[in-house]
């Protein structure tokens, strides 16, 4: 697949990166000082399929992590199953277990003050992912991160397939030859800033490229295959042959499109995504996903535990991380199409 490079960082260079800010920036304590972290682990829902993707490459953060360092890694990876009162449950627990770090994907971003008040009361850092807190709460405390990626960098990568597929090949996207390309839009939960960003600047973006298009209808799917698949199904049936293209705030909600595509026997609709996630990346092989857009999953999973290794070990792992504002890490998006 075109662009499919893995940055493939290797954790053995961020466990470098640590060990020399050891000599270089006065780390109070030496790596053999540290013999086991124990991380607390919250996802806002288990069953999301990016998120797994990223519990799978935590996991084997962590085993290499302890073959390359000979420190122990427990991590404590909770469900929050959506519900926030229950995450803060979690977290309690964490901080009464001892975890050294809390790696918190929030139910609620906006509810993310509750969290940093228990973190804080403890003196537990913080790493906050997938869901970005507020400004305000971030610069709260100097223990606070967060590792993400940028929004509207993703919506603008997933503009431009479209956009590229349209200058090389209009009669893919027109199929009715009326001049215009006509799609319909599933987005996320309509609270996740991601979310917001991602229908903003995927259309501007087919806008600022020269692509007529037209808007029959949308809807909210909040992320979900099925969600997706049930709004598609009735949109097909409510504009019978004028849907050409299908665009989607991530790639579960695109798989649920196809899905309801193939039963209905709807074909030659384009349908573009967001994330990368495994079923993704095999749709856009298998030529049923149009492209999406994709994060080194490893690169992302290694930040979130070279930062919680540092903390948990008093070391300085940010400058090597390339922190913005010594507290951000963003990891880079790139297109993912068929050759």
């Amino acid at each position: 697949m075109r662009s499919l490079k893995k940055y493939c960082i290797l954790l053995s260079e961020l466990w470098l990166c640590v060990l020399l800010l050891l000599t270089g920036c006065g780390g109070t304590k030496k790596a053999e000082d540290k013999k086991s972290i124990r991380i607390g682990v919250s996802l806002y829902r288990g069953d999301d399929t990016f998120l797994n993707n990223i519990r799978g490459e935590l996991e084997q953060c962590a085993k290499d992590f302890e073959q390359t360092k000979g420190v122990k890694v427990v991590l404590d990876i909770q469900d929050a199953k959506g519900n926030q009162n229950t995450q803060n449950d979690q977290i309690e627990r964490f901080i009464a277990l001892g975890c050294d770090v809390l790696c918190i994907n929030p139910v609620d971003r906006t509810a993310a003050s509750v969290i940093i008040d228990k973190a804080m009361a403890a003196q537990t850092p913080v790493i906050f992912f997938n869901r970005q807190p507020v400004e305000e709460d971030m610069d709260r405390w100097d223990r606070i991160y967060y590792v993400g990626a940028v929004a509207r960098e993703s919506a603008v990568l997933q503009g431009s397939i479209v956009v590229d597929c349209y200058r090389e090949s209009p009669e893919r996207l027109d199929l009715n030859d009326d001049g215009v390309v006509s799609y319909v839009l599933l987005e996320g939960e309509s609270s996740h800033q991601d979310s917001l960003i991602r229908t903003e600047w995927s259309v501007q973006t087919l806008k600022d490229g020269g692509v007529p298009i037209e808007k029959l209808t949308g809807g909210i799917a909040n992320w979900e295959r099925s969600q997706a698949s049930a709004l598609m199904e009735q949109w097909l049936e409510k504009y019978p042959g004028r849907i050409e293209l299908v665009i989607c705030n991530n790639d579960d909600m695109a798989l649920g499109a196809i899905d309801a595509m193939e039963r209905a026997g709807a074909e030659g609709i384009s349908v573009v995504g967001i994330d990368g996630t495994t079923p993704g990346l095999a749709a856009v092989e298998n030529g049923k996903l149009m492209g999406t857009v994709s994060i080194d999953k490893a690169q992302y999973a290694g930040a979130i535990l070279a930062i919680a290794a540092g903390e948990a070990s008093g070391w300085e792992s940010e400058p090597e991380l390339e922190l913005e504002e010594g507290k951000y890490y963003q990891c880079p998006w790139q297109i993912v199409v068929k050759n």
